[in-house]
């Protein structure tokens, strides 16, 4: 079976963060990035369905030259190789132009199974993987919380529904999957990994162009929550109070 999955590295979540002049990202200079959580769980999965069925998993990564960190620690956990779409600008696509880019990627390879993280821990729009399949023109199921597929080429899939419920999906291969973060605990790259991982071919696209030119989706401005405190008391009847309240949060009153 052959499985790729898509990896994306974020700031840290544990690091300051400063922002550039212009307000819209990072300073990457002066950010530590890490693979994204939802992700290390997806490569986890696959790697544990290879080492039930047999099989390669690809890892491959939207991302500038920095990517090649996350690439190389999915290598070193024992992934079989790699593919880096080299952009600068990969932090300002949208997810339609991201998954545009990764399904050029993974036509070729002719994958079973393509498995993504839930949603990202940076911008969190959770839409990178439904988007691909949709251009890879594969059955979806989200919000994975369990993954079991047999070798006769049919995945099941346990998906994660309001209220605690829970709802179990058969799809046939290929189609493509994305993992809720925290659904197993992924493995640590030893040393001996680390040095395999050294040796393990990792393609570099550079990326120029882009599915459907310019980027749709543009990041006007980043900024930190601002902290602040203000108490305010309403008095008057019920209806006064709720009048006052639907003023203060600016909602539309409904007739």
């Amino acid at each position: 079976m052959k499985i790729a999955v898509c990896l994306k590295q974020v700031p840290s979540t544990s690091a300051p963060l400063q922002l550039d002049a212009a307000t819209r990202w990072v300073r990457e200079a002066e950010t530590a990035f890490e693979t994204n959580a939802a992700d290390n769980n997806a490569v986890e999965a696959a790697l544990a369905l290879r080492d039930q069925l047999g099989g390669e998993v690809i890892v491959v990564s939207l991302g500038p030259e920095r990517a090649t960190e996350a690439l190389r620690e999915a290598l070193a956990k024992g992934a079989d190789r790699a593919l880096h779409l080299v952009s600068d600008q990969a932090p300002g696509l949208d997810p339609a132009t991201v998954a545009g880019l990764l399904a050029g990627a993974l036509t070729a390879e002719n994958c079973d199974l393509v498995l993504c993280g839930l949603q990202s821990d940076d911008q969190g729009h959770g839409q990178t993987g439904a988007l691909l399949a949709e251009k890879l023109g594969w059955p979806l199921a989200s919000i994975a919380a369990a993954l079991e597929v047999d070798g006769a080429g049919k995945a099941r899939v346990k998906r994660e529904l309001e209220g605690g419920w829970y709802q179990w999906l058969e799809l046939s291969c290929p189609c493509l999957v994305t993992i809720q973060a925290g659904i197993n605990k992924p493995r640590y790259a030893g040393m001996k990994g680390m040095l395999a991982a050294k040796k393990k071919p990792i393609a570099k696209t550079p990326v120029t162009d882009y599915p459907g030119g310019q980027t749709r989706q543009a990041m006007d401005e980043l900024y930190f929550p601002h902290k602040t405190k203000q108490t305010r008391m309403l008095e008057g009847s019920p209806e006064d109070v709720a009048g006052q309240l639907v003023a203060a949060l600016n909602l539309r009153a409904r007739p």
